[in-house]
């Protein structure tokens, strides 16, 4: 069944960071064509109308039909610790995040835990996610299985560490390779599923396990890779110590083949020059954390500088160190942090960033991320007016900007009215 979406629609047909605003398409009064979950036709409504009369009529008045947002870093297990009290990086993970991810050698937790934090990314308009797991191959069956039974496109891979971890936690360099290497072939293309290889970050894991992953990735180079990389300075410094003939964070991952195109480098704040030019030359993208680098008190990201050096940068809520599920609570908290640095965020740019731009670091933008004829039909239609202190600013707008970034720094679930995977509006899945 042919349905038209009617609203005001937004695309992209460039990138605003080098482009300017203009690399945003606006119909004030436009249509979305979805045929069989995917996106056939944009255009001004009473043109498409008349040219698809068979299609079933969807009008969202003066709503905002989008892309759907791409959440290009999180941990789905720490769903239930979001905004836990008091701690930074190392701390976080010691007090927090080991004891939860334990308790995922429970399958059945680990079910209940992925379909929850999934659907509540769809109620916060966010239709695709890049996580990490644990290090138990069933959490990454059961986020795969509930992203499937929600027709959801994510991406997700088994967390590798081998130390400074609890022992429960700890694989090794074999079962980290073996493990991953036997999830890659159950679920990496399978439907809209990619896998992830995924060491959690440089103090976690001993050189032979980097080596392993390393060679694993270059066995299977159409799976991506994350990883954390230059979060806090402490963490800087600790890395140093365990990885002393490194020239720097970045060069330990580059040792041991995990640099390159496809590379997903979580946070990337506390960056040398080296370092900034050496990703850009490889191809890698980073992932923006605003929340949680606040939160936890990492530090503040300089966006202007590494977009202007041509980095591929995306947004990510990070949860749970992120303190927020919903993709415009990180723009907001993005656009706070470039202020910090002297630099304000045009609303275009943080839309982009959470559709194309992280769509194009996890490497799915080709399918998800962006309203385009070919593009599968991952949407949101987004109330301008969700809130009394909202309406009242939207009412004053004399531009789509001016009435879209109240949302940007004000808005949250209730701003989103409908989220569609492959065209079909959502609702919470059973499965």
């Amino acid at each position: 069944m042919m349905e038209l979406l009617l609203g005001q629609v937004l695309r992209f047909a460039g990138d605003p960071f080098t482009d300017g605003p203009d690399a945003a398409r606006i119909e004030r009064r436009g249509a979305v064509l979805i045929d069989r979950g995917m996106i056939r036709a944009v255009g001004p409504a009473d043109e498409m109308r008349t040219a698809w009369p068979q299609a079933t009529l969807r009008d969202y008045g003066q709503a905002l039909i989008s892309a759907g947002f791409i959440d290009c870093h999180m941990h789905y297990p720490q769903a239930g610790i979001i905004a836990s009290w008091g701690k930074q990086l190392i701390d976080w993970l010691e007090q927090y995040t080991f004891p939860e991810e334990i308790r995922f050698a429970d399958k059945c937790h680990a079910r209940a835990v992925a379909r929850l934090s999934l659907d509540l990314a769809l109620s916060h308009g966010t239709t695709s996610l890049c996580s990490y797991a644990t290090s138990h191959p069933g959490s990454v069956d059961a986020f795969m299985q509930a992203a499937q039974a929600r027709g959801m496109r994510v991406l997700a891979g088994k967390t590798c560490m081998d130390r400074n971890a609890p022992d429960a936690l700890c694989d090794t360099p074999a079962r980290a390779y073996d493990e991953s290497k036997a999830l890659i072939a159950r679920w990496h293309g399978q439907g809209r599923l990619s896998y992830v290889i995924t060491p959690r970050f440089a103090p976690t894991s001993s050189p032979a396990q980097l080596e392993a992953l390393g060679a694993l990735w270059a066995e299977h180079p159409d799976c991506p890779m994350q990883t954390h990389l230059s979060e806090q300075t402490d963490e800087i410094a600790w890395v140093a110590e365990l990885f002393p003939q490194a020239r720097d964070y970045l060069d330990v991952y580059e040792q041991f083949g995990l640099l390159g195109h496809g590379a997903i480098f979580g946070h990337a704040i506390h960056l040398t020059p080296r370092e900034r030019a050496r990703l850009v030359e490889a191809g890698a993208g980073v992932a923006h954390c605003p929340t949680s680098n606040t939160f936890i008190g990492s530090g503040l990201f300089d966006m202007a500088g590494l977009r202007a050096e041509g980095l591929a940068v995306g947004l990510a809520t990070d949860t749970g160190g992120g303190s927020s599920f919903s993709m415009l609570r990180s723009m907001a908290a993005a656009y706070e942090i470039g202020q910090l640095r002297g630099t304000a965020l045009h609303p275009a740019q943080l839309w982009w960033l959470a559709t194309v731009g992280a769509a194009r670091v996890l490497g799915i933008d080709g399918h998800v991320g962006n309203i385009a004829v070919g593009m599968e039909a991952d949407l949101i239609v987004v109330d301008l007016a969700s809130t009394p202190a909202i309406a009242q600013r939207e009412a004053r707008a004399e531009d789509l900007w001016e009435a879209l970034f109240p949302t940007i720094m004000m808005g949250d679930d209730r701003a989103i009215l409908e989220t569609r995977i492959a065209g079909r509006a959502c609702a919470p899945a059973a499965g």
